[in-house]
């Protein structure tokens, strides 16, 4: 029968040397394997595991319980956030409120770039909006985790290297393995081609990411419900992102650009 991975955290209560011993000797006992382990938060161990048969993992909750050096957290098949918890030492923050909604600051750069790039290689339609600031880091995260998840981007509106609204895409760039970026910012003051475009990509069984998710909504007749997930990226914990300048210097207004068939 071909092992199942698991996920194990629990808290230290007592930290004794050779607690961690007398966990690994637990599971070599119940012939667990453990694949990796790292603290995931103060105070905290996470470990992946891989067990023959789940009454091999029913065993060790129930041993674990009776511990009095450790609290039981978590047991279960792993999930992204649990991944990266290890490969990274720490939990992604997430909002209390919308589970979908996924905070990090500038200098969480890689793990940004690896949580998304682990979504990005989940096939089929996923909407991913991205929140933040001017020069935070959003665009280059995304090219940075499509790079990461083996997918070629695709600009449809941006200002990277230049403001750019697309109204078309070639017969090759229709591929479901293409990762689209737009800007709703840039895409508020689209034409009706561009937005028709939008929907063209929308209903492709592929990824899109949409920075400023917000101005995009208000736009178009998608809403933020339509969005998988919801990433917010701040310079500093306490930073606001708020559009102030934006709508008071009307930037990206319709004379700021042209539009482009390519």
């Amino acid at each position: 029968m071909e092992k199942k991975e698991w996920y194990l955290e629990y808290e230290i209560q007592k930290n004794r040397p050779g607690l961690l011993g007398d966990i690994s000797s637990l599971l070599g006992m119940l012939a667990i394997n453990i694949v990796t382990i790292n603290g995931v938060d103060e105070g905290r161990r996470g470990l992946l595991m891989l067990a023959k048969d789940d009454n091999q993992i029913k065993r060790l909750e129930s041993i674990l319980n009776t511990m009095d050096t450790i609290k039981l957290i978590k047991i279960r098949e792993p999930k992204l956030r649990d991944r990266l918890a290890i490969r990274h030492g720490r939990y992604i923050q997430r909002d209390a409120d919308d589970k979908k909604t996924f905070r990090f600051v500038r200098n969480e750069l890689g793990v940004l770039v690896d949580f998304m790039a682990e979504l990005f290689k989940q096939e089929g339609h996923k909407l991913i909006g991205i929140r933040g600031m001017p020069r935070v880091g959003k665009t280059e995260s995304v090219v940075a985790a499509s790079v990461c998840a083996n997918k070629r981007w695709l600009f449809v509106s941006s200002t990277l290297l230049k403001q750019t609204v697309r109204n078309q895409l070639i017969e090759d760039e229709y591929n479901s393995n293409n990762l689209f970026i737009l800007d709703g910012i840039v895409s508020r003051r689209a034409s009706e081609r561009h937005w028709q475009l939008v929907r063209e990509i929308m209903r492709l069984p592929a990824v899109k990411v949409v920075e400023h998710p917000d101005y995009f909504v208000q736009n178009s007749e998608y809403t933020l419900d339509d969005f998988d997930y919801i990433i917010e990226l701040r310079n500093g914990a306490d930073e606001e992102i708020t559009y102030d300048v934006v709508d008071k210097n009307n930037l990206f207004s319709g004379s700021d650009f042209g539009d482009f068939d390519f």
